[in-house]
């Protein structure tokens, strides 16, 4: 009888393997292969060779993909592009922020890991844990609790408060690397600071380590609604300042989250695909600070009881906003409005810089019968309280109801704006582009739609907002009465200069300008809003020469000081993934008055392809003077 094999060596083919499974970039040594795809292994024996006819080798892998895009351009981007853009502003100003993922740096997969081994569930039952770690569901859940640290040792600790002296400027941040490697090194104690963009950001480059394709996704005007009615309360005094929410519903200026690609087993056919994942700690899921996966088509379509956490991320795209006029301790109903949350959601085109608006993915279209239809549709199964994906308090307060005691209108008609029953419309406009260091200047413009004389008196009032909507106090006011002829229209010129709003100014660079007008015939009041974002010259990067693996590389970055004043404390810092080993820091001191100047760095690619070079200066003046460049670094000897 033959004796039996003895296996002497297994040549798991690293090299070879990790070529065609695109995770050559992570190891060539390390077998990394990713879900149903085929890969070779050599056997070698100690006593003799395979006999065909005489021996049988028995392999059991279990591969199933659930997470497999049939797209090989959606798969590049999604998975294999380590680079991209985080879009930020306002829904009238869209500005892209470049991030460099890094999802394939040295030691990113060996972090990724431990964040798994750090999060509670393996903590509590490593065995179970493990078991799951099959499911793009389970992980994501797992991974998204972990990207912030309100419940455990997570990668960061978020901060919306101004105040970031013990750490890191969220707006500072250019890429995930610095953050996932700073984590690690310190024994896993969170980094600090993020807010939402961060924390997708790391997400995303977490996720496509992982093998999952990710993308991140801002929402512009994102509402948050915390007691679950789908109605975002705003409250204003008689300037037109907007109050502190004592509700906290808030309309985020943008908001930051990711879509992973997944097959979701766990609820009815038809709702797999794109799944929306929210890092930022706002409110819990099932116990734990995360929230999703939520199918982006059950959000389009309002089946808000499909876990997770659906009509949280309902909410963020198509609740009503209703406004409130707050004086002498009662409040008084100015307008509801239905199609102001939720406007240009964006991500970064696939293999291209353009941005992909992806609005028509989460609703149909604001105003038609279709997105009402839908509305209601989510309203009722939440009042039916059929939502096991939600995590609302039974406890919150209801909404207010106005002086007259009316209840809620019918959601399925707008309600008359005060503007149709007064006959007389405002509006701002801008004068001149809002540059940083400039006095704003812009008019109201008002017009008089009826055939009577209208006397009005509109307070104006100016104000800095975090871009999740908090308030600070406003810094300008004034007052104005302005007398239209019937159809008449008149504008009111306004100027706020730059030292009056320079020192109120938060990180966001985020100021509402505000109009509250009433016409002494009528108790009917309009309220008018704008928000400016305003906005830095950017910074420029200049490859010098030809950029080839394993050759030094001069790269010349250009900046400014775009104010009228001096600035101190200037730092500058440059990454780029396959082209620096680590983030490169560079301390420039002060800076005079509008002062151009350049730095000149070497640095030796070690990854051939399409490359980005992220740049940011902060000052103490301000954090987040941003810049990128493209770069093709050749293979060739």
């Amino acid at each position: 009888m033959a004796q039996g094999l003895e296996v002497a060596l297994i040549d798991l083919q690293s090299s070879w393997n990790n070529v065609r499974h695109h995770t050559e970039e992570i190891s060539s040594e390390r077998l990394l292969v990713r879900r149903g795809q085929a890969f070779n292994i050599t056997l070698y024996f100690r006593n003799r060779g395979f006999q065909p006819a005489l021996d049988n080798l028995i392999f059991v892998v279990e591969t199933e993909d659930a997470v497999y895009l049939d797209s090989e351009p959606q798969r590049q981007e999604y998975v294999v592009n380590d680079y991209g853009f985080i879009y930020q502003g306002n829904k009238n100003w869209i500005r892209p922020c470049p991030w460099n993922y890094g999802q394939f740096e040295e030691n990113i997969i060996d972090i990724c890991l431990e964040l798994l081994d750090k999060s509670l569930h393996f903590q509590i039952d490593p065995a179970i844990d493990c078991a799951l770690r099959g499911s793009p569901v389970y992980i994501s859940r797992v991974v998204c609790a972990m990207i912030n640290s309100n419940d455990d040792n997570g990668v960061l600790n978020g901060n919306w408060s101004e105040n970031y002296f013990d750490g890191i400027n969220p707006a500072e941040w250019t890429g995930s690397v610095a953050i996932l490697k700073q984590w690690h090194a310190t024994g896993c104690q969170p980094v600090r600071y993020g807010q939402c963009w961060v924390f997708a950001a790391v997400m995303c480059t977490v996720m496509r380590c992982l093998g999952i394709p990710t993308r991140v996704i801002t929402n512009f005007d994102s509402g948050h609604d915390t007691d679950g009615n789908l109605i975002i309360d705003g409250y204003y005094d008689n300037t037109g300042r907007i109050l502190e929410n004592k509700k906290k519903d808030t309309v985020w200026n943008f908001h930051v989250w990711n879509e992973c690609w997944m097959a979701r087993k766990d609820i009815p056919p038809g709702y797999g695909g794109w799944q929306v994942l929210d890092a930022t700690p706002q409110e819990t899921s099932n116990g734990l600070y995360c929230c999703g996966p939520a199918s982006v088509r059950a959000i389009k379509e309002g089946e808000v009881d499909l876990n997770y956490d659906t009509a949280f991320a309902f909410s963020m795209v198509n609740a009503d906003c209703m406004s409130w006029l707050v004086y002498g301790g009662k409040e008084q109903k100015l307008h509801q409005d239905t199609n102001s949350v939720g406007n240009f959601i964006s991500t970064k085109s696939i293999q291209s810089d353009e941005r992909d608006d992806i609005t028509e993915n989460y609703k149909y279209p604001e105003g038609s019968p279709q997105e009402r239809e839908v509305f209601l549709k989510a309203l009722l199964k939440l009042k039916a309280g059929r939502s096991p994906g939600s995590h609302r308090a039974a406890s919150q307060p209801s909404r207010p109801r106005s002086l007259s005691g009316d209840g809620p209108r019918s959601l399925d008609t707008p309600s008359l704006r005060p503007s149709d029953v007064v006959q007389v419309s405002m509006k701002f406009q801008l004068l001149d582009p809002p540059n940083m260091g400039q006095d704003i200047r812009f008019v109201l413009l008002t017009l008089n739609m009826s055939l009577q004389f209208k006397d009005l008196k509109v307070n104006l009032s100016a104000q800095s907002l975090l871009h999740d909507g908090s308030p600070l106090p406003p810094f300008w006011q004034d007052t104005a009465f302005i007398t239209l002829s019937p159809e008449e229209a008149k504008t009111y010129p306004c100027k706020i200069p730059y030292s009056q709003y320079s020192q109120y100014l938060s990180t966001d660079k985020l100021i509402r300008i505000s109009a509250l007008g009433e016409e002494k015939s009528s108790p009917e009041k309009i309220l008018v809003n704008k928000i400016i974002t305003l906005a830095y010259p950017g910074i420029m990067i200049n490859v010098l020469g030809e950029a080839v693996v394993n050759q030094p590389l001069s790269i010349q970055v250009i900046f400014s000081n775009p104010l009228l004043e001096p600035v101190a404390d200037c730092e500058l810092t440059v990454e780029g993934s396959g082209l620096f080993k680590k983030q490169q820091r560079v301390l420039i001191g002060v800076l005079k008055p509008q002062h151009r100047a350049s730095i000149t760095l070497e640095t030796v690619p070690f990854k051939s392809g399409q490359r980005q070079i992220q740049a940011n200066l902060r000052s103490n003046k301000f954090k987040d003077i941003k810049g990128y460049r493209n770069i093709y670094v050749d293979s060739r000897l």
